[in-house]
């Protein structure tokens, strides 16, 4: 059974025979997508775990590209009236789109099992363990009976539009130069099978031989990772014409390691 931002409303916090519960099915997976509190909020879905599998995209409360301005999402490229809906429930809408887009990618949306989506920010969910992550959506079943915790929750991130599936690599560029200055470092990856845009590594004081690591969420899997272009800008005109340099860059793939 896969749920689909599975209601709130009158469903969370009741006893199980009332909603969807693990006990339902011999595997049940749940993608969450509008889970914030309803009041405030209006989030209709459930928020806590439920089944044996939990994914959270985006942290599971408001997803990217909901939060467009009200016209240029009613008309939108799949027409007005799918345009209106998604004004009124786009967060909710999301696990449908997400899910049909699973289909499509058999190695996308690979959910990293985490404490909570502040703490899938930092490096301490990635990469994979050794037993690989489970792919949200149509093929979450690839991963049935190998957790056994009661509930398991495993965090990701989207893209904005469809097509939504991101993989995600750890860079850490270490610095050359010979003073600190101020500024950016762009990074974009060239693989095999894709290459990304430009992503921001850091903003701010760049120091020679200090390293700076993020997270870049790729709209394609690199394949093996081929090259590694590298751009930084102090975003003005300096007199004294610095120089900064990449000493080393390092690229780790979050579905491998």
């Amino acid at each position: 059974l896969s749920g689909l931002d599975p209601a709130q409303p009158y469903f969370q916090g009741t006893p199980i025979e009332v909603r969807l519960d693990k006990s339902d099915a011999e595997f049940v997976d749940v993608i969450h997508t509008d889970s914030a509190p309803t009041i405030p909020y209006l989030g209709f879905g459930m928020s806590p775990a439920i089944g044996h599998l939990d994914f959270y995209p985006n942290g599971g409360k408001q997803m990217p590209g909901c939060g467009k301005n009200p016209v240029s999402q009613i008309v939108d490229l799949d027409g007005i009236w799918e345009g209106t809906r998604d004004f009124v429930a786009c967060n909710h809408l999301r696990s449908y789109k997400y899910y049909s887009d699973s289909i499509i990618y058999p190695d996308g949306f690979l959910g990293y099992s985490c404490a909570s989506y502040d703490v899938f920010q930092t490096e301490t969910c990635f990469p994979c363990p050794q037993g690989g992550c489970p792919n949200m959506g149509h093929y979450a079943d690839k991963f049935k009976g190998k957790f056994k915790n009661d509930f398991v929750k495993f965090y990701l991130n989207t893209g904005e539009t469809k097509d939504f599936a991101l993989w995600r690599y750890k860079v850490t560029v270490t610095l050359s130069g010979k003073s600190k200055v101020k500024g950016y470092v762009n990074v974009a990856l060239y693989g095999s099978d894709g290459n990304t845009r430009q992503h921001q590594i850091v903003k701010g004081t760049l120091k020679p031989d200090n390293s700076y690591t993020s997270f870049i969420d790729a709209e394609v899997n690199l394949g093996t990772v081929t090259k590694v272009k590298f751009l930084w800008n102090n975003n003005w005109i300096n007199p004294t014409l610095p120089k900064i340099g990449a000493a080393t860059i390092t690229v780790q793939s979050g579905e491998t390691g």
